[in-house]
């Protein structure tokens, strides 16, 4: 699995942006470590980074995440001062959202290089929704089905190996934080990963083990969902997750 430092120049900053991503957790968590403030005050320090990466040697590889642009420079030296070999990146991604996207990615077996594109894309998940002239959001593909077009309630399909099946939001907040780590989670293992497309807002097709990806659908509440998955065992991934949507995460209606 893939290891963390969370570098911060405030220390009680670097404790809530982990703790805030650990609750989008359901299962083991990755090892994170926190290498925040100097001399008992703000600041970072390079030898104190670097023997954060080295208690994570064991790791499959470890995603460096910082704040400011002066913990970007310790942790480059770090780098040059640290006694592992792992493999390890230092994030450019921004510093909470970051955190969030990459570690989650990490809980489902993500790879070094899929965890860091995560992190590195966290902020897709901000863009505006539905204002005139916003941008599409950065992480989720162009639309596979026009913006207006009405909600189908077409029985499963299936053409080989390849899965659809459509299901309504339940929940009134749609596909937030929470129920998008849920989502995350009943997605890791399959290959490729199953894909979400809104029906109802054209936005999608988003990979369904991308948190990012799945926030920037946009989806709300009484949307309508196209679960799509392919390959082996795809009906059984596209089933799990129809029956996780469609419960309405567990959230009360």
């Amino acid at each position: 699995m893939i290891g963390f430092v969370v570098v911060s120049h405030s220390e009680p900053l670097a404790h809530a942006a982990v703790e805030l991503a650990m609750q989008m957790i359901h299962g083991d968590a990755p090892p994170v470590r926190v290498a925040a403030g100097a001399d008992g005050g703000f600041g970072t320090d390079a030898v104190a980074i670097a023997a954060a990466i080295d208690e994570l040697a064991d790791a499959d590889g470890v995603l460096v995440l910082t704040d400011l642009g002066s913990a970007v420079l310790s942790s480059e030296l770090a780098l040059e001062l640290r006694e592992s070999t792992q493999p390890v990146r230092i994030s450019g991604g921004p510093f909470v959202e970051g955190a969030t996207a990459g570690i989650v990615r990490a809980a489902t077996g993500g790879t070094l290089d899929e965890v860091a594109a995560e992190a590195a894309g966290a902020l897709a998940a901000k863009q505006p929704h539905g204002e005139e002239g916003a941008p599409a959001p950065a992480d989720v593909s162009a639309p596979a089905v026009p913006a207006d077009a009405a909600p189908s309630s077409a029985p499963a399909s299936g053409d080989g190996d390849v899965i659809e099946r459509e299901v309504t939001l339940l929940n009134p907040l749609g596909l937030h934080s929470r129920p998008a780590s849920l989502v995350v989670k009943a997605a890791s293992g399959h290959h490729p990963a199953p894909t979400l497309t809104d029906l109802t807002n054209g936005h999608g097709p988003a990979a369904a083990n991308s948190l990012i990806s799945l926030l920037a659908l946009g989806a709300e509440g009484g949307h309508t969902l196209a679960v799509r998955a392919e390959g082996e065992g795809a009906a059984a991934a596209v089933d799990a997750l129809v029956a996780l949507i469609g419960g309405g995460f567990g959230e009360s209606g």
